[in-house]
């Protein structure tokens, strides 16, 4: 049976990033079946890419999207690293700053009424947060550190039920970094999640 295309509300390929358009199908479609459990939440927004495919299916499930990034890049984003844009460079902040690129996507797509932008470090974001989700995408810095933060910070407040969805999972340390992979194994071992999904580098995973 062919798939029904996904209806998004802009030019998906005019948004940098670096989802592949089947990883965020399944990422839409699996916001928007948890829906009805609660709110999503992503860690990781760069200029947005993520946030229409999951922001689309948020806004029908007439839910939010709360969108965590501090905008300054991840550690391959920075100079001299090879995924840095330097478009993406302030240079009175001598900095990246990709904020202004995902306000853009978000109007350009009609969601700013749907996803709600937190500008902060995950991990401190984490320890004040009080709202109860069902769908939790992590996608942030790629450092062990950084992957294991995010998630030891986030998933107490997954419902059970809810659905853990994590990036640039690779078996193969060929393929790409292996801290997320690290995590994702992490999450099955702890007996707290079963996988339910697996489109490319991403994992979809139900929290017991």
């Amino acid at each position: 049976m062919t798939e029904t295309p996904l209806s998004l509300p802009l030019d998906i390929d005019t948004v940098k990033g670096f989802l592949d358009p089947a990883e965020g199908r399944a990422l839409h479609d699996a916001a928007l079946a948890a829906a009805p459990l609660g709110p999503a939440l992503e860690i990781g927004a760069y200029c947005g890419k993520s946030a229409v495919y999951i922001g689309t299916a948020c806004r029908d499930a007439k839910t939010l999207l709360f969108s965590v990034d501090h905008h300054r890049g991840s550690e391959e984003n920075q100079p001299g690293w090879e995924y840095h844009d330097p478009e993406l460079w302030d240079p009175e902040a001598g900095a990246l700053d990709t904020l202004p690129h995902l306000r853009r996507t978000l109007r350009r797509a009609g969601l700013e009424g749907t996803v709600v932008t937190v500008v902060g470090r995950s991990v401190e974001l984490a320890r004040a947060w009080g709202t109860r989700l069902g769908f939790l995408f992590i996608d942030g810095g790629h450092t062990m550190e950084a992957a294991l933060g995010d998630y030891r910070g986030w998933i107490p407040h997954l419902m059970s039920g809810g659905t853990l969805a994590i990036h640039d999972v690779f078996p193969d340390p060929a393929d790409g970094g292996r801290p997320p992979f690290e995590v994702y194994q992490r999450a099955l071992a702890s007996d707290l999640f079963e996988e339910i999904g697996a489109v490319k580098s991403l994992r979809l995973l139900r929290r017991l």
